[in-house]
């Protein structure tokens, strides 16, 4: 019976939501399954499949170091209904042996015996957002691009927040999110997304969260079996502009900021032109 336990309980350890690759774990958030390339990779990532509620909803490769997403990836599917109040932290970024889905900070407070401390080693925090100027927590992945409450609720989550001019976030990435994808998924069965952060030289939360100097989103849509179109933005970091690109030419911008390998973000059948 004990073996039977301790077998029992390594299975489940092995459904961490911090996992070793999205390809093994939660690979339908990208187009034919496979993940942006390694070169956005930083130096002490985490691959996290966001799970609420039993359910995975999207992926999140994080940077522990920054304590900022590199990017999110996720379906486009988006519904009516009110925006979240509830923000989540992601307990397994501590380790595998907390919760294995997203939690309010209370309740790992007051519940599974964290500490404050111990929480804010391993990712960033609510204190980190609070009395920002000029800055608004800003999602990657949108809670209004989600048909319904709980996948919305999913993306309330800070390992999905970078700190984002709060101008852009409210005026042409708010416009970018809500009326261009709207125009430009006209025709598409499946649109898969990439959301993105460029980590930038500043911080808030003295030191502790870093400051994107970019913003950028890049989609590929499946129009049917044999045909797709692919579109991308960036934005910097601290105006109020976003610019239209192609796929290729968002691939390329992102190469030479990252100063690394060519980054390829979708599978190759997704057109770059």
């Amino acid at each position: 019976l004990l073996l039977l336990q301790v077998s029992a309980s390594c299975l489940w350890l092995g459904r961490s939501e911090v996992v070793t690759s999205f390809e093994s774990s939660c690979p339908q958030f990208f187009f034919r399954e496979t993940p942006p390339n390694e070169a956005l990779e930083p130096e002490n990532p985490a691959w996290i499949c966001q799970r609420y509620k039993n359910q995975y909803y999207f992926a999140t490769l994080y940077d522990r170091d920054r304590r900022i997403p590199v990017y999110s990836a996720y379906l486009y599917q988006p519904g009516p209904g009110k925006r979240p109040k509830t923000w989540l932290v992601e307990p397994q970024l501590m380790g595998p042996t907390y919760p294995k889905t997203m939690e309010r900070e209370w309740t790992l407070l007051n519940y599974f015996n964290v500490s404050l401390e111990q929480l804010s080693k391993s990712q960033a925090m609510l204190q980190d957002y609070k009395n920002l100027t000029g800055l608004n927590r800003g999602h990657l992945n949108p809670s209004s691009h989600h048909p319904n409450s709980s996948s919305r609720t999913a993306t309330f989550t800070l390992t999905n927040i970078v700190p984002q001019d709060e101008k852009l976030n409210g005026g042409a990435w708010n416009n970018y999110e809500q009326q261009t994808m709207t125009r430009r998924t006209q025709g598409c069965n499946t649109t898969y997304v990439i959301v993105g952060a460029v980590p930038g030289n500043n911080y808030i939360a003295k030191g502790r969260v870093n400051k994107p100097s970019h913003i950028w989103s890049s989609a590929c849509c499946e129009v049917d079996t044999n045909h797709r179109k692919a579109w991308a933005v960036i934005a910097e970091n601290d105006k109020n502009k976003v610019q239209l690109l192609t796929l290729g030419e968002l691939e390329d911008v992102l190469t030479q900021l990252y100063r690394r390998d060519q980054v390829s973000l979708f599978d190759s059948n997704c057109p770059r032109e």
